[in-house]
């Protein structure tokens, strides 16, 4: 369960102002179409995150222990730096005949590639060593994120400033990086 919530709170607060949760609004923007963007997020995210956690796993299984630990904690702490800066969205133009649904999965699919919520999950795939549990975690992370900038939009950056989020986000990944590094010299 360690993996799944983990995974989920490491996503959820990542994806604030991410350029994929930019995505999310402006499709449902543009289709009026809440429920169908909102599946098309759930099945673009299962599979580029069940990919992503895979390949942790995988690394996790043909990488030393010690050298492994140095590059989550690394890994980590770079994507707190990185999630400390806000992304920006180039306008997609989906072509029309692909419907909410299509586009929204090759959009959304498209955009994670390479992403640091992508790259996160699959150092949290290396982490815990469980594809479904952090496949899962990362998932519900991204629905919820989503789920906010698809449903609440605009309403929600005048709740929770985005910039906070991100602070919040950045100091997650510090402590995994730092619970890594710790992990890596043999101290927990």
């Amino acid at each position: 369960m360690t993996a799944l919530w983990s995974s989920f709170l490491v996503v959820a607060l990542a994806e604030m102002g991410d350029k994929t949760q930019l995505v999310a609004l402006s499709l449902s923007s543009r289709f009026g179409r809440p429920w169908t963007v909102m599946a098309g997020i759930f099945i673009a995210t299962v599979l580029n995150h069940a990919l992503a956690s895979t390949i942790g796993v995988w690394l996790a299984s043909a990488i030393r222990h010690a050298l492994l630990a140095w590059i989550l904690a690394l890994g980590f702490i770079g994507f707190g730096i990185w999630t400390l800066f806000p992304d920006r969205i180039e306008e997609t133009r989906p072509r029309g005949t692909w419907g909410p649904l299509v586009t929204t999965i090759v959009v959304f699919f498209l955009a994670e590639m390479g992403d640091k919520t992508q790259l996160a999950t699959v150092a949290l795939g290396a982490r815990f060593q469980s594809a479904v549990q952090v496949t899962a975690g990362t998932t519900l992370g991204m629905l919820a994120a989503d789920g906010l900038a698809v449903f609440a939009g605009a309403k929600l950056s005048r709740i929770i400033p985005a910039e906070r989020l991100r602070w919040i986000a950045a100091g997650l990944f510090f402590v995994f990086g730092v619970g890594a590094a710790l992990n890596a010299l043999g101290l927990l």
